[in-house]
């Protein structure tokens, strides 16, 4: 063990070994409650979606290629960074202080500000979602539920006090949420994975070729679902290392789960698009909800689709649950961070004094979410301002990756850290992919009235959302230096 160890620790210099040690004093209070076996499956399930293997199964044979050049081009460059920069600074806040130390504190603010942005429109949807999953699950008796104000807001409040009380408890109790999230992704991929050797045992389906492929045609239409097969699939491996400071040996554990877990996650997504496309063609495959399409085409001549869709719909929606704890704990701990370094008012940096939590950046994130998620009820969600907000949340993530490859390349200067050449290429490359995945969601190829001021909007919002940070920024270096 002392050997393994001992093969993680990277040479630092005296500044960079400085600074981790204040941000590790702080650490030192909170609770290091994660292992390899929480991370790995927390990966899984923040990292899969369902709805890829819908949209990777719009390309037929040919998303077994799309699938690789994603994996090859962007998965293990982004794979391969955060190893190296979590090995580098294993440090509570992850990306927030990878940014800070291997740029400056303001480019590690605006990082962070950007993903706190993403994170928080995201969890606002959680009680939309919920009445959704919900509707369908129980039938169509049930579809007043998505329409219902009253209902939305009624489920988002009890979901997102659930969240609060969770991430106050802390990781000993949010785990086992995030776990058992993992393990229901792993066993609805396992139906998917058996479904088409059943059927082929049964006669049901006549063949079964995982691997098939095709070459795929240049296109901008399949520019655009590389982009999205690359930063919109499989984005998600910095996102544990927020939670370095909680974690046991957090420079080899996340290593370890990086290892275990991207292996894993490339297959389920390569072999439940293929479970698709063997039994939906190209044309009527639902991006929306392709798993229980699946089920219900997979097991219908069984006689069991019925159950096993609502089961799935059930399952999926424990899961969405899951992943949106994963998202808020992880959130909570930037308030915290940023608090450290007198960015925001040490009122966030207060521990809670049973659990060592945050408790008041937790408040903080729900009450937020709540409010984002209650002006859309009242009708600021379909106005088109509120509207662009959402499809700018990939771009606020995003702008997140491009900071975190720019590291390897452009950053860590001032501490004179030499960077790998093979490490400087595999960043180069993630940097591409996702400037590509931002550029075409700048510019969609979607038909909209005028693709110029679709862009012109998407900018404006982007910018502004990044002004509003940057004057947080500026007043509180000037409050810190009174």
């Amino acid at each position: 063990m002392a050997s393994f160890e001992a093969d993680d620790v990277v040479s630092q210099p005296a500044e960079l070994a400085e600074q981790e040690a204040r941000v590790e004093a702080h650490s030192a209070e909170l609770r290091k409650e994660l292992g390899v076996s929480d991370l790995v499956l927390t990966q899984i399930l923040f990292i899969v979606g369902l709805a890829w293997i819908g949209v990777a199964g719009k390309l037929g044979p040919s998303h077994v290629v799309f699938w690789l050049l994603a994996i090859a081009l962007f998965y293990l460059p982004s794979a391969a960074v955060v190893i190296y920069l979590n090995r580098l600074m294993p440090l509570e806040g992850g990306l927030y202080q990878w940014a800070k130390i291997g740029f400056n504190e303001a480019v590690g603010f605006m990082l962070a500000w950007n993903l706190w942005l993403y994170v928080i429109v995201n969890t606002s949807e959680i009680g939309l979602q919920s009445a959704t999953y919900l509707s369908y699950a129980l039938g169509p008796g049930a579809a007043w539920m998505t329409t219902s104000k009253l209902f939305v807001m009624v489920a988002t409040f009890a979901i997102l006090a659930l969240m609060v009380v969770i991430s106050t408890v802390g990781l000993s109790v949010g785990k086992w949420v995030h776990n058992g999230g993992g393990v229901l992704m792993i066993l609805m991929f396992g139906a998917l994975l058996i479904l088409p050797l059943v059927s082929l045992m049964t006669g049901h389906l006549r063949e079964f070729h995982p691997f098939r492929t095709e070459m795929p045609k240049f296109s901008l239409y399949n520019l655009n679902i590389l982009g999205k097969l690359g930063f919109g699939a499989l984005g998600g491996f910095e996102y544990v290392a927020i939670l370095a400071g909680e974690t046991h040996a957090p420079a080899r554990s996340i290593k370890r789960s990086v290892l275990i877990a991207a292996p894993v996650i490339g297959l389920m997504f390569i072999l439940g698009t293929s479970t698709v496309v063997a039994f939906i063609p190209t044309d009527q495959i639902d991006l929306i909800a392709p798993l229980p399409q699946v089920l219900r085409a997979g097991f219908g001549p069984f006689g069991i689709a019925a159950k096993l869709v609502t089961a799935a719909i059930l399952m999926t929606f424990a899961m969405r649950l899951a992943q949106t704890s994963v998202n808020f704990t992880g959130i909570t701990r930037l308030p915290m961070v940023a608090g450290w370094d007198r960015l925001l008012p040490a009122w966030f940096t207060r521990l809670h004094a049973t659990y060592r939590t945050p408790v008041n950046s937790i408040l903080l994130v729900g009450v937020t979410s709540f409010v984002i998620a209650t002006l859309g009820l009242i009708g600021v969600g379909q106005a088109e301002a509120f509207q662009l907000l959402f499809n700018a949340g990939g771009i606020f993530y995003a702008i997140t990756y491009l900071v975190m490859f720019a590291i390897p390349l452009f950053g860590l200067r001032g501490l004179e850290i030499p960077t790998p050449i093979w490490l400087r290429l595999l960043s180069l490359s993630g940097l591409l992919m996702t400037v590509l995945y931002v550029t075409l969601s700048v510019f969609p190829i979607i038909k909209v009235e005028s693709v110029a001021t679709f862009a012109l909007k998407i900018s404006l919002l982007i910018l502004g959302a990044n002004a509003v940070g940057a004057f947080i920024f500026i007043s509180a270096r000037r409050h810190r230096s009174v």
